[in-house]
This record gives structure tokens, C-alpha cells and sequence, in this order.
């Protein structure tokens, strides 16, 4: 930590795969997902699933810099994928993760984590953006993230995730989708050494996907069946509340907390399990 240890730093976490701007009508507007941001009052904000110049599906935008932009935060952003445009003249397509903030960004890394190939599921290059933002005089540690389905590539990166967070003595928050349910013997380490916002206020019940619709042209009906999407924070953190908003602007449903930091004494050395591979090269 760091600054006037008087105050005591209240922030509101939102998380939210915008799934570039989708609703389930399959329409892209991101005017739609930037109301539901500013409507929630966060004031720390991950973002998954976020384009930049990409493709024709996004209408080759800079989601992050439109994002920043309307809802007035500082910005960091982590490209999972970089490749090289359509048009030589245009910027490289990306995609990723983005956080914003209401209060400034100190510091921005995106850490590529390590890929399990296979010949089944999507081997998309998955990552975790690590920044550091500064609330009150106090550096906070934000992790957001967006997991493969694969079980060994769940393994790797949740035990990768508490090796970069186990690296500083700020509080940490670490948030996203990680295509995995609660009980999900990959998520029991992560549950055990930090604070799953919504079974700390008993709604463990509280799906996240998909977001409920009725299609009006099929009659086809949707309705949350499972949670994956996260926010957990250090033990040092009091909840105060968390919600689900009902939207139907992403196929996710997004969550929010309110974390106020106590400033109690918490252990900060995080053990990751077993030995981990070598790290591929970026």
C-alpha cells in the first residue's frame, strides 16, 4: 500500500464480457454496453471479448479508446490476439481485454499465458492485463482475464494468474471470465486463498450465462444456467454488495461489487501449486 493509511479506499468493480458489442438480438452497438457500464456506477471496469480495429464486425473500431472516451476513464489494454491487418494501410486487427478506471492507471501489463494445443476446442491465445491503479493513495492490483475451456489450460492459467499476483504486496482483485463453474476442481486453490464476492454474500446462485432473451422471430428462449464470470478480491476486503445486472446487450450477464479495502493484516504471499512448465515465448 501506499499514501495517507487514514483513508480507507471504496471501489466498485464491474466485470463484463461486452463480447465486442453483441447483444443477444445479435445486433453490435456499443452504445448499449457503455449505458449498462455508466448505469452501474463502477468505477473500476474489466472488460473481455473487447475489439480493436479487428474486423467489419466491430465496424473496424477502437472499442478501448470509444469506451475511454464515453465513459470518461483512464484505459489499459491487453491484445490476446495481434494480427496483421486486412488492409496494409489499416492498424493490426486485436483482441483482448480492457480495463478502465475512474482513477489512474499507474502501471499496465498484459501477461500471455501458457496455451495447451488440442485438436477439439479453439487454441485462441488466452491472457491475463495486470494493472495497477492508484484510489485514494492506495495501489490496487486489478487481474482481468478470459480462460480457455480446455481443463489443462484452466490449470496453468489460474495457477499462472497467483504467481503474477503473489508478486506485490498491493490488494489484489482478480477478475473475468474464466469458462469455468464454481465448483470446478481448477477454481478450488483460487477460492481457498481469495474472496469469491458472491459466495461471500451467499449468491453463489447468481448466473452469469447466457443472458436471458426471447428471440422474437423463433420463439427460442434463453435463460442464465451457470456462473463463470468472477470477481474475487483479497481476504482484506469488506463486501458490501454485488449484483447481476439483467441486460441482454452481451450473450454474458455482467457482475458488480463494492470492495472497501479494511487495511486489515493479510497474508500476502500466494503458494502456487505444483511446478509449473516453461514459459512460452511471446
Amino acid at each position: 500500500m501506499h499514501g495517507d493509511a487514514s483513508r480507507t479506499p471504496t471501489v466498485k468493480v464491474i466485470s463484463f464480457n461486452i463480447a465486442h458489442g453483441m447483444g443477444m438480438d445479435g445486433q453490435v452497438d456499443l452504445e448499449r454496453t457503455a449505458q449498462v457500464i455508466e448505469a452501474s456506477g463502477a468505477t473500476i471496469v474489466a472488460l473481455q471479448e473487447v475489439d480493436r480495429y479487428f474486423s467489419a464486425r466491430s465496424f473496424y473500431m477502437d472499442q478501448v479508446e470509444w469506451l475511454s472516451e464515453r465513459l470518461g476513464m483512464y484505459a489499459a489494454y491487453g491484445a490476446n490476439l495481434n494480427q496483421e491487418p486486412y488492409d496494409p494501410e489499416r492498424p493490426n486487427r486485436q483482441y483482448g481485454n480492457a480495463t478502465l478506471s475512474l482513477y489512474p492507471i499507474k502501471y499496465a501489463e498484459n501477461h500471455f499465458l501458457t496455451q495447451v494445443i488440442t485438436d477439439v476446442y479453439n487454441n485462441e491465445q488466452r491472457g491475463v492485463l495486470e494493472t495497477v491503479i492508484e484510489v485514494d493513495g492506495t495501489y490496487l492490483k486489478v487481474l482481468n482475464t478470459h480462460l480457455a475451456l480446455k481443463d489443462e489450460e484452466l490449470e496453468l492459467s489460474v495457477a499462472e494468474i497467483l504467481e503474477i499476483a503473489g508478486k506485490s504486496y498491493f490488494p489484489k482483485i482478480i477478475t473475468g471470465d474464466f469458462n469455468a463453474p464454481p465448483t470446478h476442481r481448477h477454481l478450488s486453490h483460487l477460492h481457498h486463498i481469495m474472496t469469491d464476492v458472491f459466495l461471500k454474500t451467499k449468491r453463489g446462485d447468481a448466473y452469469t450465462y447466457p443472458s436471458p432473451y426471447e428471440n422474437p422471430e423463433t420463439g427460442e428462449s434463453f435463460k442464465p444456467m451457470t456462473r463463470i464470470d468472477y470477481i474475487f478480491a483479497d481476504h482484506g476486503f469488506d463486501v458490501r454488495e454485488v449484483e447481476t445486472i439483467e441486460t441482454a446487450v452481451s450473450d454474458h450477464l455482467p457482475i458488480t461489487a463494492e470492495l472497501v479495502w479494511t487495511q486489515k493484516k493479510v497474508s500476502t504471499a500466494i503458494l502456487v501449486p505444483t511446478v509449473l512448465p516453461a514459459k512460452q515465448k511471446n
